[in-house]
């Protein structure tokens, strides 16, 4: 066990941001910490990094208590962070030497990152002359520099355009096959979806629901059944007992008590010669599980 949060506090006078989150992390791989705007990520992250002091609980990794300083740590925080008016070459050796790189090899490094991420011509302009995309690039370039061990992802893919997503997300997956241990937080639940096994759902600072994604998609059950067909479907679904969730020109979303009613509405539709040409039971999205958990009346 490499990464262990164990019951972490966090209070601004009397009101409390974080109310004794706990979780660790295992293995190498991706965490996931999510949540609605203002239920406490970022000051999450922000103490366990140790840039917030925290009113109770502890963040030990491999055994002793987490110290940035000393150990191999990478932070994109989801704000701009760069010195506008230094160019991207001073700031990432500045960034590299605090992390103890010396100078041949920090130059080396900085290369190397501006290349993987198509920024090398970049390197002799200030901050303040790039797009929001681009000094993006450059944060997270500045994450990866010291090759971290422990990499926290505040929001990463947040304002890039398609093909800058695409390019994040490869990085993501290099990392993740150099055994790095990754914290995401992000908005973007199919991005979740698609790198992490274990989450945490936060909602008004304390956490609502954790656990593997798998796990706890199976503890749902095949409820939620999308349908297209050429004719008009309602009526009969609705004599089958299916709810509406949603409705689109492309499908109807249902939700189902259980997988029989979906049987017995197909069974019915063709009966009726009723052209179905999607239908899909499955387990809910995660997506469909993070709006039960924490969309209340603060999402």
């Amino acid at each position: 066990m490499a990464l262990i949060v164990d019951n972490l506090v966090k209070r601004y006078g009397e009101f409390t941001a974080v109310k004794g989150l706990s979780f660790s992390i295992e293995k190498p791989g991706v965490f996931a910490l999510l949540g609605t705007n203002g239920a406490g990520k970022t000051t999450s992250i922000r103490a366990i990094l140790g840039m917030l002091s925290k009113e109770g609980g502890t963040v030990t990794w491999k055994g002793r208590n987490l110290n940035t300083t000393q150990e191999r740590v990478g932070y994109l925080a989801e704000e701009r962070g760069l010195y506008a008016k230094y160019t991207v070459y001073e700031q990432m050796m500045y960034f590299a030497e605090l992390k103890g790189l010396k100078r041949p090899a920090a130059s080396n490094a900085i290369n190397s990152w501006l290349d993987r991420l198509g920024a090398s011509e970049y390197i002799k302009k200030r901050a303040e002359q790039l797009s929001k995309g681009n000094q993006q690039k450059i944060q997270l370039a500045i994450a990866l520099i010291s090759e971290p061990e422990l990499l926290i992802l505040d929001e990463p893919l947040s304002g890039l355009d398609p093909v800058n997503t695409d390019l994040f997300r490869s990085v993501i997956r290099d990392e993740i096959g150099k055994g790095k241990f990754i914290i995401m937080s992000s908005h973007q639940m199919p991005t979740i979806e698609e790198f992490c096994e274990d989450i945490v759902i936060l909602h008004r600072g304390g956490a609502v629901l954790q656990g593997n994604l798998n796990e706890i998609k199976k503890g749902y059950g095949r409820v939620k059944l999308s349908v297209k067909a050429d004719e008009n479907i309602l009526p009969l679904a609705l004599e089958c007992g299916l709810e509406v969730v949603a409705q689109t020109p492309n499908q109807t979303d249902f939700k189902v008590g259980a997988p029989s009613q979906a049987e017995t509405f197909l069974k019915k539709a063709v009966e009726n010669g009723i052209t179905v040409v999607k239908y899909e039971l499955r387990e809910p999205s995660l997506h469909e599980i993070f709006i039960e958990k924490a969309g209340g009346d603060d999402a």
